[in-house]
């Protein structure tokens, strides 16, 4: 089995760095290889732009959908992004692993997404969600946040954390992906300003372990349900008996708060 582990943070000594090597060597003790893509290390560009492709459809002006789909057509895939899709591919399973900024991926794994999720080659309106390229695979996400899992409950004042993943969790979907519940680590920014360095280290321990602990038993972290393509009718609208699994898609206008 293979896993591919995609890293979003600036500092190679992070936490969120550390959770990078506690992943994969949980992963590599179960017989597994794994590679990873630490993209501030790489350089990756985030920004989607007319120079990273060298046989361009149109040179007067950057489409980017057609660009994209033109590169996938004549195999002229800007290599950086070829080379994650490649990795992609040879994996089984995928991680993001990032800390929450503004309630958000870092800019640079949003950027990763528009260029590697490109148009022809990973997706088009016949290749998606069921039908996706990476139809067969699993995806998951491991995030750091500031705070404790209380302040990120349904009720809680950052937002509920289904909700507030659900974006890139359905983008994964969107691929095909079968997307696993996420690996959150509660109260590291707060921990490490905040807190004595005895408790500091105890609590980053447990994280880590609690981590290592889930990739072990990779095979029973239970799937998040998305709407299919079959839940959808032709004007785009999810049809009457189909299920309701977000407040994101839902039958009503409004959604009826107590």
């Amino acid at each position: 089995m293979r896993a591919h582990i995609v890293l979003a943070h600036p500092e190679s000594q992070s936490y969120n760095a550390h959770l990078v090597a506690t992943g994969r060597a949980a992963l590599e003790q179960k017989g597994w290889s794994v590679t990873v893509s630490d993209l501030y290390r790489m350089g990756f560009d985030p920004c989607e732009r007319a120079e990273h492709y060298s046989a361009p459809l149109d040179r007067s002006r950057f489409d980017v959908q057609s660009e994209q789909r033109h590169a996938s057509a004549t195999h002229t895939i800007p290599p950086d992004v070829a080379a994650e899709i490649a990795r992609i591919d040879q994996a089984d399973l995928l991680i993001l692993q990032y800390p929450m900024w503004w309630h958000l991926p870092p800019a640079i794994l949003k950027g990763w997404f528009d260029r590697v999720f490109i148009y022809g080659e990973v997706y088009t309106s016949k290749t998606r969600f069921e039908n996706g390229r990476f139809v067969g695979k699993k995806a998951m996400l491991s995030v750091t946040v500031g705070t404790s899992a209380d302040t990120y409950a349904f009720n809680g004042r950052s937002g509920d954390i289904d909700l507030l993943l659900w974006p890139v969790n359905f983008s994964l979907a969107y691929g095909g992906f079968s997307v696993l519940e996420p690996f959150v680590a509660y109260g590291v920014e707060a921990g490490l300003r905040y807190s004595d360095a005895a408790a500091i280290e105890a609590r980053l321990k447990a994280i880590s372990t609690d981590l290592a602990t889930t990739l072990s038993q990779v095979e029973t972290i239970p799937p998040i349900p998305f709407n299919q393509m079959a839940h959808w009718g032709t004007d785009g609208r999810i049809t009457p008996d189909a299920p309701v699994h977000s407040p994101f898609i839902r039958r009503k206008a409004k959604l009826e708060l107590e």
